[in-house]
């Protein structure tokens, strides 16, 4: 069955980075569109960035300029490199697949 394991979340200051890593299994990677998506605290689901099968990248304005999502077809693994983090930033996020999300790290940002 699909498998979606995130990791490399933790405490960091605002200004800081993290680099998410998404391992997947159970389907083929390389043929699936990708994407991550976090919660808040209080909030609901919010999407954040998704690329296809041949790269083409997308973002929401709160992250634009400083999340770079990719993906290594080789690796079956999608990531999240998030650069200059804010406060705001805090929250559980998720790598999916359609409608299939994973079981979530958790980013804070604070000093």
């Amino acid at each position: 069955q699909v498998q979606l394991v995130e990791s490399g979340g933790g405490l960091v200051q605002p200004g800081g980075s993290l680099r998410l890593s998404c391992a997947a299994s159970g389907f083929i990677f390389s043929r699936s569109a990708m994407g991550w998506v976090r919660q808040a605290p209080g909030k609901g689901l919010e999407g954040l960035s998704s690329i296809t099968t041949g790269g083409s990248t997308s973002y929401a304005d709160s992250v634009k300029g400083r999340f770079t999502i990719s993906r290594d077809n080789f690796k079956n693994t999608l990531y999240l490199q998030m650069n200059d983090l804010k406060p705001e930033d805090t929250g559980v996020y998720y790598c999916v697949k359609g409608a299939i999300q994973g079981q979530g790290t958790q980013v804070t940002v604070s000093s």
